[in-house]
Order: C-alpha cells, then sequence, then structure tokens
C-alpha cells in the first residue's frame, strides 16, 4: 500500500521595504517657529532699549497706509476717514490724502515740529544719564502738543516741589530746574510757565491771599531758579497763575499731583498767537470803526513841518473842557524874529 504523499508547504517571505521619504514638510514648519521666535524676541529687545519718542514714530510708521506715505501724505491720525486710505483717491479731500503744503508756515511748523521732537529725546536722554533727574523721574511728565513741547513738573505726597502753602523752592525742585535750563536755552523757542494748586483754600478765601497768589508766585520762583541754570531772560515770553481751574484728567482737586508747574516750549505760531492776542487785538471805537490795541497805543503821528523865517505862527487852540457855555480861539500872530 502506497502511502501519500507529505504536504508540502511552501512559505514565501516577503520583503518590507523601508517607510518610503515623507518630505522636509516639518522642517519647513519648524524653521517658520524658529523665525517667528526670533523676530518676536527681536521686537522685544528693540522695544526694551528704545525711547518712548522712538516707539511713538514706527507706531506712527506702521499705521500710515504704504500709498499716502509714498505720496508723503499726512499723519494717519489726522485723517478724516474711518478706514485708514479709505479715500477713492490719495489726493482727493477725504481719506489719507496727499497734503501738498499751501505755503512756508507749513513747511516751517513742521521742521519746527521735528525740532521739538529732537529736544525731547534730548531731555529723556538727559533725565536717564544724570542721577539726580533719574530718581525724580515720576514727578516729570513730557508731552508733545501742537503748541510745543510741555514739561510738567509734578508735586507728590513724599517729595513736594514746593514748601506747604509757600512759594520757596525745594532743593530737588531746584535741581530739576536748573539741570533744564541749558537744554532750554539752546533752542530759538520761548517759554510760558505756569502755576497750578489744588483746591485747598486758604483762611481767608479769596478775599486776601489766595491760590491765585500762591500760584502766579510759584511760577514765578520757577523762572527765576531756571535763570540761575543759565536760562536767557528774554527767553521766557510770560508767567500765568492758574489756581486750582485746571485739575488733571481723572483726578480729584485735592490731590498732590494737582499742583504743579507747566514749562511749555512755544511753536512760533502759538508765540505769535500770545503776542497779537496782548498787542495786535482789534477793538471796536466808539463810532464802531475798529482799531487794533497797537494803533492805540502807539499811534502813527506825523511830526508837525518846521516854521520858516519870516512866517507868521499859529498858536494851538485852548483845550476845550466839558460844560463850557462858550468856545472861544485865539489866533495870535507874530512876526519872525
Amino acid at each position: 500500500m502506497k502511502k501519500p504523499h507529505d504536504l508540502v508547504v511552501v512559505k514565501k517571505k516577503r520583503r518590507h521595504r523601508g517607510h518610503g521619504h515623507h518630505g522636509g514638510s516639518w522642517k519647513i514648519a519648524y524653521a517658520d517657529f524658529m523665525t517667528a521666535m526670533m523676530a518676536f524676541f527681536l521686537v522685544m529687545w528693540l522695544l526694551s532699549s528704545s525711547s518712548p519718542t522712538s516707539r511713538e514714530q514706527v507706531a506712527e510708521y506702521f499705521r500710515m497706509p504704504l500709498r499716502a506715505a509714498l505720496s508723503k501724505g499726512d499723519k494717519s491720525s489726522l485723517s478724516s476717514s474711518a478706514i485708514p486710505g479709505g479715500g477713492d483717491d490719495v489726493i482727493k479731500k477725504e481719506g489719507e490724502q496727499f497734503k501738498q503744503p499751501k505755503d512756508k508756515d507749513s513747511e516751517n511748523h513742521r521742521r519746527e515740529m521735528n525740532a521739538m521732537r529732537r529736544l525731547r529725546e534730548r531731555l529723556d536722554q538727559l533725565i536717564k544719564n544724570d542721577p539726580r533727574i533719574e530718581q525724580l523721574a515720576p514727578n516729570l511728565k513730557i508731552t508733545l502738543l501742537d503748541d510745543g513741547l510741555r514739561i510738567l513738573i509734578i508735586d507728590s505726597q513724599k517729595r513736594p516741589m514746593f514748601r506747604l502753602g509757600s512759594s520757596q523752592v525745594e532743593p530737588y525742585m531746584r535741581d530739576i530746574l536748573r539741570t533744564l535750563a541749558p537744554v532750554l536755552n539752546d533752542i530759538p523757542n520761548r517759554l510760558s510757565i505756569s502755576g497750578h494748586t489744588d483746591d485747598l483754600p486758604y483762611a481767608n478765601g479769596n478775599k486776601g491771599y489766595s491760590n491765585w497768589e500762591l500760584s502766579t508766585d510759584r511760577a514765578n520762583a520757577s523762572r527765576r531758579e531756571l535763570i540761575q541754570g543759565g536760562l536767557g531772560a528774554e527767553k521766557v515770553l510770560r508767567i500765568v497763575g492758574m489756581a486750582d481751574t485746571m485739575n488733571l484728567k481723572d483726578t480729584t482737586g485735592d490731590i498732590a499731583e494737582n499742583r504743579r508747574i507747566t514749562l511749555l516750549v512755544l511753536t512760533h505760531d502759538k508765540e505769535q498767537g500770545i503776542l497779537k492776542e496782548n498787542i495786535d487785538g482789534e477793538e471796536v471805537s466808539i463810532n464802531g470803526t475798529p482799531q487794533s490795541l497797537q494803533e492805540q497805543l502807539l499811534p502813527n503821528k506825523k511830526p508837525a513841518p518846521a516854521a520858516q523865517a519870516g512866517a507868521p505862527t499859529v498858536a494851538p487852540p485852548p483845550v476845550v473842557h466839558k460844560k463850557v457855555a462858550q468856545i472861544s480861539s485865539a489866533v495870535v500872530l507874530s512876526s519872525g524874529g
């Protein structure tokens, strides 16, 4: 009897090939991440090492649309459009637009504002480099306005700038003013100095010595300290006492921060406005004809012609007063020689 053939099982092993190449997409993502981190730390380093003025200029650069910037457009914050660059055309009157200077005054104002920015950067650097002033930095606030550069010297409970209820300057206030004086003297712009107080009244109220006199005396004392520090006397245009009429924003009238001195470095336009307000203002005379105050104070009178030899001399008529019953005039003729 034959034996059945043994069953032969053949196993075929399939060779597994290695995983296929997945590409370098992860490398691109990782490179983007590292680039973003590097840019982030670079921005943080620039923010920590730049001045507030530089940061403001950088922010203004990125807020301005490229089309307006290339067209020498004005700042985006001055636009009337709710959408940056929202005008149909950059030279139209809506949206971000090209503002061509109308005359030399606008160019002069632009150069003057650039000079104000440089002055602010110089003052910021001065505060950082002077140990005496650096510790008083919380009492100093420097702001660039349309009227000029405003320097606020603010009181505090721990460090008052003046003696209580007096115009006597404290030593650290004297250090601030005398340090700022040489820098303020280097620019051609003039100063307006204003004094402010809190709303705590004197015992006699406004009948005697009040916050009006105190604020004026403190502003004048600051002027004297600036002159002692090297500021030219002609640099000060005016001294103003504001009493407690202008409190700082979001403050009550009795806090120490409202006791302050304001130094305003005036632009040329603001200076001319102050001069016009006090000299060139128009007043209406009795007959309704406008006449400038300067013409009233300085009348343009032509000198009388000199009398020739041998010509008769006419004496001026007598002065006529009110309630005179009769008016008489006499002409006196006299021969020459």
